[in-house]
C-alpha cells in the first residue's frame, strides 16, 4: 500500500464487552455519543452506513468485513466527501481486561499522513465520548470538532 502508518488507539472502558458492542453497532446508542448513526444489520458482506443526525444524510458507508460479536469488528471506509480517496478499513477490537473492556481501534489503508491526522484526532474524540457515556451516562460535546459542512 501506501506506507502510510496506521492510526491505532486503545482505550479501557469500564463496561461489559456487550455494552461496547452495542455502542458501536446500535444506530440510536451511536447517535448519542457521535454525530452521526451507524446503521447496518452487521453481518458481513452487508453495507454499514455513517448517517449524519442532523439530515440523515450518508457521509460514509463500507461494506461489513468482520462481525464477531461482541469481540470484532470491521468494515471498509468510503469517504463520501472525497470520492477520489480510496477506501480504508476500521477495525474494532472488544477484549475483556481487568474488570473493564479494552478497545483497540485500527484505522488502515489510509492514503496520506493527513487523513491519518484528522483520524487520529477523529477517533480519539469519538471513543472518548463513547468511553464517558458508558461510564457516565453523559458522552462527551463532540460539535466543537463537527465540521461545518456536515
Amino acid at each position: 500500500m501506501s506506507g502510510i502508518p496506521s492510526f491505532v488507539y486503545v482505550s479501557y472502558i469500564h463496561a461489559t464487552p456487550e455494552q461496547v458492542w452495542a455502542a458501536l453497532t446500535d444506530p440510536e446508542i451511536t447517535a448519542r455519543y457521535w454525530w452521526h448513526r451507524n446503521v447496518s444489520d452487521w453481518h458481513v458482506g452487508s453495507r454499514w452506513e455513517h448517517l449524519a443526525t442532523t439530515d440523515g444524510a450518508v457521509h460514509n458507508a463500507g461494506q461489513v468485513l468482520e462481525s464477531v460479536r461482541p469481540k470484532r469488528l470491521a468494515y471498509t471506509w468510503q469517504n463520501w466527501f472525497h470520492p477520489d480517496t480510496p477506501d480504508s478499513t476500521v477495525s474494532f477490537d472488544i477484549e475483556e481486561a481487568a474488570g473493564a473492556v479494552k478497545l483497540t481501534v485500527t484505522h488502515a489503508d489510509l492514503p496520506n499522513t493527513e487523513a491519518r491526522g484528522d483520524f487520529a484526532e477523529g477517533w480519539s474524540a469519538v471513543v472518548s465520548s463513547l468511553k464517558s457515556l458508558l461510564e457516565t451516562g453523559k458522552p462527551i460535546d463532540l460539535s466543537s470538532f463537527l465540521p461545518e459542512d456536515r
